[in-house]
Parts: structure tokens; sequence; C-alpha cells
């Protein structure tokens, strides 16, 4: 993966190299009818936002507008075109959003000019600042706005950003305005909405994946390590008349569920081109200088600084998971239990109440049933076969989440996923669906309206007995922020100075708190081995899932036809009641478990 330090130019033309640097990216899934792609679709590998996060320094947007969708492509070229930005919405304050931005990108090689009225003539990281985008010297040119600020606010500064003759409108997350769009592209300029630079451009380095998170990025070829990244650039080739012939049509994205299993997360070693992901088998890592280790231990950059928070190995793991859930980001930890204990510490505070299903693995049923009474949490238990009971439990001031396996262990039986997210969403409060059994092969919680999918990693997932392991997949669409129901993420965290998970990091936030507080201080880290082991187990989800249900299926209705046997349960046995759920949510499979009695 290419280093944090490395040159800004080096660095974009890396990315904007021919066809095969940058291959594919995750498979990524539209709103349908309601997600606006910008620019108009062509080819090239894509990303979609989670949904809106709003902040002080960012939007007052409404979180439920479709989320926007952009090519790589076009999101490498606008980073591209830029070597100067004007931040507007700057602040002095090192916690605020715009603060880790600036100082992002000033580490990546851009200059960036802060514009803020009530800082103007301050200096904000070794930049002067001023009141608006007019008063910047013409001696400067900006390429770039970037704007912290709320919606309404947009349009004036987009028709300042035109009179200064930038290049790029940039709105920040939570921040989305069409007349401010309709403004700058009437004027030439590229615009991006709902976004972070330093997010993007994290991205698409492959440093958002040292988190855990789902880059979108899958590439076959290692990064190009102290070598001009143009070097096998070639000239377009001319037509008779000088003109450039159309350029062949790049190779395919790598969205197939195999290809994901086996790629996703991973790119080979860029030093001995290693294909097999390493075991980092390490407690600590090096830091550039004092400013850079201050920088991790803030927040205000990616990278690791003790393996109990993050891991290389662990995170190429992490990245495999949200890649093929279809999620934000993962965390992953020593133990299903652990991961199920992580995603209740995010959400739940003393005298907080889980909803959830009856028809649960047994310790699952002890854990939430019994062990949380400790931390000062409760559970209610319900059939959610029955929307009504589940109604009734939810609607309470108390409750923060529902809880549900989407193939129950072991009586083989099927939520329905889409009616609990109903619910929920009703409600405000998160759908958490553990999806152990089923796997994101048969099943992908998220896109039926789950806002959290936990793993045991041990099951299915590993596949092989020899390593334990646990997984949180947030899907970064539910928002936190403004939400008093959650706290620990959306209001300031004493341990971090004051920092707002929500308004900071926003769809990334989730994932960052598991890590940066859950992992921290709890400490159930998954070991780097038994990461590595489950990404090899990964590699042949597939091919074990299908035998699995195959042989599920074929012994289920062996016993469902013996005469010793009273009743069978397997949900696509003839005249299951759970079978149009199987075939709704798990394409037509029953999985590998099922409950008889003789």
């Amino acid at each position: 993966r290419m280093s944090g330090r490395r040159n800004l130019v080096v660095g974009l033309r890396a990315l904007l190299a021919p066809a095969g640097r940058v291959l594919a990216p995750a498979a990524t899934r539209r709103v349908a009818g309601a997600a606006r792609v910008y620019p108009s679709p062509a080819m090239g590998p894509r990303f979609m936002s989670g949904g809106a996060a709003q902040g002080k320094e960012g939007g007052d947007g409404d979180a439920q507008l479709p989320p926007l969708e952009y090519h790589d492509d076009f999101i490498k070229k606008t980073l591209a075109v830029a070597r100067t930005i004007a931040m507007v919405g700057a602040s002095t304050s090192w916690n605020r959003p715009s603060f880790f931005a600036m100082k992002y990108l000033q580490a990546k090689g851009y200059r960036v000019i802060p514009v803020n009225p009530g800082a103007a003539g301050k200096t904000i990281l070794g930049e002067l600042c001023y009141k608006d985008l007019k008063s910047i010297p013409d001696t400067i040119t900006i390429d770039m706005v970037d704007c912290f600020r709320d919606s309404k606010h947009i349009p004036p500064i987009a028709k300042e950003a035109v009179d200064i003759g930038a290049k790029v409108l940039w709105l920040q997350l939570g921040v989305r305005s069409e007349e401010a769009r309709e403004i700058a592209e009437a004027a030439g300029l590229l615009v991006v909405q709902d976004r972070c630079p330093k997010i993007e451009f994290s991205r698409l380095f492959g440093e958002l994946g040292w988190h855990g998170f789902n880059s979108g990025v899958i590439s076959s070829k290692r990064r190009a390590v102290g070598a001009n990244p143009e070097s096998g650039a070639k000239e377009a080739e001319k037509n008779e008349d000088g003109t450039d012939k159309p350029k062949p049509t790049p190779p395919p994205t790598f969205r197939g569920f195999d290809t994901r299993a086996i790629h996703a997360g991973a790119s080979p070693d860029p030093t001995t081109g290693a294909r097999s992901t390493p075991i980092f088998q390490t407690t600590a890592y090096v830091f550039d200088d004092a400013d850079h280790a201050a920088s991790l231990f803030n927040l205000q950059t990616f990278g690791n600084i003790y393996s109990r928070l993050s891991n290389p190995t662990v995170s190429v793991l992490e990245e495999r998971i949200a890649n093929l859930e279809g999620g934000r980001g993962t965390t992953c930890t020593a133990s299903g239990h652990s991961a199920q204990l992580l995603t209740l510490f995010a959400l739940m505070q003393p005298g907080d109440k889980v909803v959830s299903s009856n028809k649960l693995y047994g310790g699952s049923i002890t854990q939430l049933g019994k062990t949380i009474k400790k931390f000062g949490w409760d559970c209610e238990f319900v059939d959610v076969d029955d929307e009504e009971a589940v109604r009734k439990a939810v609607f309470q001031d108390n409750v923060k989440c529902v809880w549900a396996e989407s193939l129950a262990n072991p009586g083989g039986i099927v939520t329905d996923i889409r009616m609990l997210a109903e619910i929920t969403k009703e409600a405000n409060i998160p759908l958490i669906i553990d999806n152990t059994m089923a796997t994101p092969y048969l099943c992908r919680p998220i896109e039926h309206g789950a806002d959290i999918v936990v793993h045991s990693t041990t099951k299915f997932l590993s596949g092989h007995g020899n390593a334990m392991g646990g997984a949180v997949v947030d899907s970064g669409k539910f928002n936190f922020l403004g939400n008093d129901k959650f706290p620990s993420l959306s209001q300031p965290e004493p341990a971090y100075h004051g920092l707002t998970f929500a308004e900071t990091f926003g769809d990334l936030a989730f994932t960052i708190y598991g890590h940066a507080v859950g992992l921290r201080d709890l400490g159930p880290t998954m070991a780097p081995f038994n990461a590595f082991l489950t990404i090899t187990g990964i590699e042949t989800l597939s091919l074990r899932m299908e035998r699995h249900c195959e042989n599920g299926r074929r012994v289920a209705e062996f016993l469902n036809g013996h005469p010793e046997v009273a009743w069978v349960s397997y949900a696509t046995l003839p005249g299951n009641k759970y079978a149009p759920l199987a075939e709704k949510y798990l394409g037509g499979n029953g999985g590998a478990g099922f409950t008889f009695w003789g």
C-alpha cells in the first residue's frame, strides 16, 4: 500500500495512470430511481456514499436525501486538478473536522488556504486565514473551494468560487445544494457534494482500508515503489488526420463475488510482490516524527499505532468482509461474542434495552439475557415472526436497537429482515443482524435494510475450525449525529479531547469508534494469525456454502422422509412456513443447519 507521506503529484499520477493501476471497486448498489450519478454513467468504477453526515461545520441538509454516486475516475480527476485549496469554514480548533481535513491534505502536498471571517488575520496550520474568497490575494491561484458551511450558505460561496476562477467546488459531508451546483457547473467548474476530500483521497490510495473500511478499490498490481508511476504510460495512437484514436475498452471491473472474496482488501506487497497477504506479527509501529505520531493518536490521519487497535493483516480481513457485505467498514474482534459486545458498547448506556429475537444461538441468548445486565443493560426477547409484538416492544424510550439472526442457529428459521427494518426506521434505531449462518454469500442484510451486521467468523467465514474471530460490519447508513439516543457517537468523547465521532467522521464514525474506543478500552483484538487463516478461508466461501447448503438439504430431506423422525425444521422443505423468506433472502437456500425431532 502506498505510503501516506508520498508526494501528492506522484500519487495522483499513479491514480490517473492507464487501466491496470486501479482496476476496480467493490460492487456498489444504486438506490433504484434515486441515486444521481455525476457525471453521466460511463466506463469506470463508482463509489456511493452511505448518506449525509450533518455537523456544525458541515451541512443542515436532509440526511434522508438519496445518496449521490460518483465515478472513481471523476473523483480522481477532481483531486488531480487541484493544487491549492481554499477551505471555507476552516477552524482554529485542532479537534474540529475542518482542522483534521486541512492537516491531512497539507500532508499530502496540497496547499490549503483557510477562509473564515471569525478567524481572519490569524494563522491556521501555517497559513494566513482570510475572511472570504475575494480577500485571497491574486498571487494565490485557488484551484478548489472546499466548503464546511451549512447548505443554505453555499450558493453565494459558489458565485465567489466562479469569480476567483476556481476549477472545483467541493461540498463537505452533509452539504448539498443544487442551486450551488448549477451555478458552478454553468461556469465550467467540477462539483462534488456530500463528500470529504480527505476520505476520498485516503480511500483511493488504500489508506482507508488500514482501518477496515471498504475502499471500493481492488488491484491485482503492486504499487510502484521509488519509480515514476507513468513510466509505463503510452501516448494515444493517432489517426491519419492527427486526432486520437479511441481508447481500447478498459479491463472488466472486479465485481464478482468470488473475485472479491479472494482480492478485496488486499494488494500484492509493494516491495516483494508477494501475492498472499503477509502476517504482520507485530505489536507496535514506527512514526515519521512527533507530529505524525500526534496526528495518529488524535485520529487526524490514517495509520497504525498499536495492534490492539489495528493491524495490517486484520485490516485486510476487515475490508474484505465489509466489501462482501456491502458495508462501509468492519471491526474484527477475537470472537463472535466479543463482536456482539463491541456493537452494544457503542450504542448502549446504563438503563438501555435491546429488543432481540427469541430465536438465537444459545450463547447469544445467555449473553443478551443475562451477562449484559452487569453493564446495566437489559434485553427483551420477542417472537420476530409477530410484527405486532415487535412493534410493542420497540417503541419504548430506552430501546436502542433490534437484534436478530438472518438464519437462526440451529432452527433453520429465516428472519423477515425488511419487516424489522421498517419498524426500526420508524423508531430511529439501528437494526442489527447476525449473519453468521447465512454469510454474505447467501444473504446481505444491508441490502434489505439492516444497519449493522455481526459475525462469528469462527464458523462459516473461516470455515476450517482453526481460527476464532468475530466481525462488526457497519452499513454507514444510520445517522447517529443529532440523535440523543446514542451519546457515544453524537456527543463529545472525553477520551479524545471532546471530539464528536459522528460529526468528525460522518459515515465512518461507528467503525472508527469500534477501533479507537472499543478495541482500545475493551481489548478483544483479533490475532493477526487468526485473521490470516480467516482470509484464507473466505477465499473458498462460495464453494463451501454451495456444498453446505446441498448437504443440509439432502440430510433434511432424508430425515423428513424417515419413519422414525417426527418433525424436521429446514426452510426449503415442502410446506415449511419459512420457504418464502428463504427464497426472498437466501436465494432459495436453507443453509447448513436444521432441527429435527425423532
